[in-house]
């Protein structure tokens, strides 16, 4: 895969990523005291409001992976990895982006 492709995949991903973060966001806002809802209901939209919470920090920790691995695009240490120095394959840097170590390193 060429630079340009690499480019135009990572900058999807960040644009998919930024789109979650902002759905996140507004999914996670806090739960007004209305009266009009149960007590279970109102357990039930603070547990989702937790769930909403940890997806919105790993999004974003997602999203400041791919903009390292943006922001080094086309030196020589882009997708090697530190430990082994072998090429860490284009699929694992978007599935990951937070690790800079092979699958096999990582472990």
């Amino acid at each position: 895969m060429n630079l340009p492709e690499i480019k135009d995949r990572l900058e999807a991903d960040i644009a998919r990523t930024i789109k979650k973060i902002k759905q996140y966001e507004e999914l996670s806002g806090p739960i007004a005291p209305d009266n009009a809802i149960g007590r279970v209901s109102r357990m039930d939209a603070i547990n989702n409001k937790s769930v909403m919470e940890a997806a919105l920090l790993k999004a974003k920790e997602h999203l400041k992976g791919l903009n390292h691995y943006l922001d080094k695009l086309g030196t020589k240490d882009f997708g090697i990895c530190p430990k082994c120095k072998k090429k860490i394959p284009i699929e694992r840097i978007l599935l990951a982006p937070n690790s800079t170590f092979c699958v096999t390193c990582a472990r």
